[in-house]
């Protein structure tokens, strides 16, 4: 890192014997397993611990406005509109992906091939059939059974349904128009409504026949067979980090630092194509000046020293334009009276 880390390496990271000795924090599922390595860390260092519900990311949201937590998880970046209105500010802290996972007897994980057409057209309930003729003109080696397709999705609000509905509007046009993006979405009455990342993967694992979509960091953890996706460029791809990567790269994250863009339906002969990032919000007004130095510091140390505990978890360590671009937002953090936070100590 250059910029970033050289005014990074001014902080002080021993908290104020005022400050409490944790952090609370709400929302993505998908951002759990890094900000519990990054506490984990971060404790032993400090002794400054954090306390995260994993809740999905339309909740961490309405938790944060609600002032109910020091820091927010969303999958999904907040618009321009809504962080004035609502008087806080957002960064990324990683790259991940959504994965349509399947439980197919008979085949193995990888060999499955999808489209996002066929994607909107399974979880719009056109197709239900495994062996439709649509998906077996796509899988000709496979043989594909004869049952019908159980399809499972997230009930409460969630980024991941977020970013993949996102893709779907991009990629089907009825799609687009019937259903749309969102965090929550009126589903097809045939389908299986199940709540949190932990529901899918347990839903998908104990349903034969099943589909559905996931964080690729529940994947891996819970060993769930997944689809390779056609992408933009007319590639078929597999999920990993380096995919995710290549979305990023093909994007206005990497190009002028710019992080609410979308990460799906990106260019790029190896992109996935339904790449995210995930957010951290917090009150831009502190009500506890405390408790906000507490969040700054915590992911300022994980950002510095926290790259190796990224690629753990299967996430994507966010580029330097990126984080000297976090920097500058975490500096607009005031107190009530509009002072800015003094959470750096200069020798």
């Amino acid at each position: 890192m250059f910029k970033f880390l050289s005014l990074c390496l001014l902080l002080s990271f021993q908290l104020s014997a005022l400050a409490q000795n944790t952090i609370s924090g709400a929302g993505s599922s998908a951002a759990a397993p890094l900000y519990a390595k990054w506490a984990d860390a971060y404790n032993k260092k400090t002794k400054i611990g954090m306390a995260y519900q994993p809740v999905g990311s339309s909740a961490g949201i309405k938790q944060i406005r609600a002032k109910a937590v020091d820091f927010a998880g969303s999958d999904v970046a907040m618009s321009v509109a809504d962080l004035k209105r609502d008087d806080l500010i957002q960064f990324p802290s990683a790259i991940s992906g959504v994965v349509p996972v399947v439980n197919l007897p008979g085949i193995a994980t990888g060999k499955l091939k999808l489209t996002g057409e066929l994607l909107a057209d399974i979880f719009s309930r056109k197709i239900s059939q495994w062996n439709d003729p649509a998906i077996a003109a796509l899988n000709p080696d496979l043989k594909l059974p004869k049952k019908t397709i159980e399809v499972i999705v997230r009930q409460e609000g969630s980024g991941t349904t977020y970013n993949f509905t996102d893709y779907l509007s991009k990629v089907n046009a009825d799609w687009q128009n019937q259903y749309g993006k969102n965090f929550t979405i009126k589903w097809h009455a045939e389908l299986t409504q199940v709540k949190g990342s932990s529901g899918v993967s347990a839903a998908v694992k104990s349903t034969p026949y099943a589909i559905s979509f996931i964080d690729y960091n529940y994947v891996l953890q819970d060993n769930l067979d997944y689809v390779t996706l056609k992408n933009r460029e007319g590639r078929f791809v597999l999920p990993s980090a380096a995919a995710f990567a290549a979305s990023m790269n093909n994007s206005g994250w990497k190009s002028n630092g710019r992080f609410e863009e979308m990460l799906t339906d990106k260019l790029g002969a190896n992109s996935w194509p339904i790449a995210m990032g995930t957010f951290v919000i917090l009150q831009k007004t502190a009500t506890n000046a405390e408790k906000s130095i507490a969040v700054l510091k915590f992911f300022t140390w994980s950002f510095m020293n926290g790259d190796h505990l990224v690629r753990t978890v299967d996430m994507v360590r966010l580029p330097d334009s990126i984080q000297a671009r976090i920097f500058k937002e975490m500096t607009t953090v005031t107190d009530a009276s509009g002072k800015p936070l003094q959470w750096m100590n200069f020798p």
